[in-house]
């Protein structure tokens, strides 16, 4: 039986004790972390230091204090980078080339002979669906097919960790559930997938943990779940649909429960609820027995990675 290779039971990448500065700036301070198999979503606020994360991560700089690790590797070093693809946000391509001669290309340069690059590149090409699409030069290529392009040249030297920075900017509903798709298929296979968004909505869907970052710190970690109950001194806001709004008001406005209550129609409200177990319990007894309020549906408004990020950032100031 062949003995699993030492960089593959090396942990996919790791920050250990990490500070990158430029000159009297800091970019990252302190960083220790290890990024599991899996998908993660990478979020902070302009500034925050997610960019020099990324270019850590991928080797393009390296630290001022400490280690990044791919695999057990240096991730600056050509050890570690077979083990990484890299999706920049940057919309620059060689223009006069084909989809499919770039994506071949690349794959040369990652060390594949002429028969495994064209294997890989027709592999890669139909994993992010543009085989019939690739014979295009680049030039005349939509922003979507672009994007598909670039992430096919990430993926074709078969890397254990993606990294892809805003990768669904762009592309159309259409093209976000299949690329969403994709990062859950590579998922499946074990690999590691960061993902770099401002697009919050679909982080909700799509990441299993998320990585908030402010001033160069990781302020938060784990899921967004997660982090929303870690967080439970702050106000929970749901929105109740109902019969009318103005009645049901009257009868919680007295519960210690409710923090505060805002009508916004007829036949909505909108409350701050703390803590949120015991308001959701007693709410739901309540409806059973009072049929008059007529309770269509209830939901809550700030378990996405907008709000839940307002909340790390108000209680990072707090310390």
């Amino acid at each position: 039986m062949t003995a699993p290779s030492p960089a593959l039971e090396s942990p996919l990448a790791e920050f250990q004790a990490v500070t990158k500065w430029y000159g009297p700036v800091i970019g990252v301070n302190q960083l220790d972390l290890t990024l599991p198999a899996g998908i993660t979503g990478l979020l902070g606020p302009n500034g925050a230091g997610k960019t020099t994360f990324i270019k850590l991560l991928t080797g393009q700089l390296a630290p001022s204090i400490g280690q990044v690790l791919v695999r057990g590797r240096p991730a600056w070093s050509a050890a570690a980078k077979r083990f990484i693809g890299y999706c920049p946000d940057v919309d620059a391509l060689y223009e006069e080339m084909s989809g499919r001669t770039f994506v071949r290309w690349m794959a040369r340069l990652h060390g594949l002979s002429r028969v495994d690059a064209a294997e890989q590149t027709e592999a890669a090409l139909a994993e992010v669906g543009m085989t019939d699409r690739a014979d295009r030069t680049l030039r005349g290529c939509s922003k979507g097919m672009r994007q598909r392009i670039r992430l096919a040249q990430a993926l074709v030297h078969d890397p254990d960790l993606l990294v892809v920075d805003e990768p669904l900017n762009g592309v159309d509903p259409v093209g976000r559930r299949e690329l969403m798709e994709l990062f859950q298929r590579l998922r499946a296979r074990g690999k590691a997938v960061l993902v770099s968004s401002h697009i919050l909505e679909e982080m909700d869907e799509l990441a299993e943990q998320v990585i908030f970052m402010g001033q160069g710190h990781v302020l938060a970690r784990g899921s967004l779940a997660d982090i929303r109950e870690l967080l439970a001194d702050y106000p929970l806001k749901v929105s109740i649909d109902c019969g009318s709004a103005r009645d049901l008001a009257t009868a919680l406005i007295g519960w210690a429960e409710v923090k505060s209550i805002s009508i916004v129609d007829e036949r909505r409200l909108q409350l701050e609820i703390k803590p949120p177990e015991p308001f959701f319990r007693r709410f739901a007894e309540q409806v059973a027995r009072q049929p008059a309020w007529d309770v269509a549906a209830l939901r809550t408004n700030d378990l996405t990675a907008d709000a839940v990020f307002s909340y790390v950032l108000e209680s990072s100031r707090r310390f």
